[in-house]
């Protein structure tokens, strides 16, 4: 669990990151990188908690 919020966590900093550098540069490669990384980012946590929730039906069992 500590490893999946340090990723989220570290993934989000980079994210906003990237929408610090289009900000400062105007460059739109730093804008679709930013949005890619939240996209993938949501489809992750998504996964994440997909994979718990399946565990606990199965224990439920």
């Amino acid at each position: 669990m500590l490893i999946a919020r340090t990723l989220f966590a570290l993934l989000a900093v980079a994210a906003i990151l990237c929408f610090a550098m289009y900000a400062g540069t105007g460059q739109r490669r730093w804008l679709r990188l930013g949005w890619l990384i939240v996209k993938w980012t949501i489809v992750a946590g998504l996964g994440f908690f997909a994979v718990l929730i399946l565990e606990r039906l199965i224990l439920m069992l």
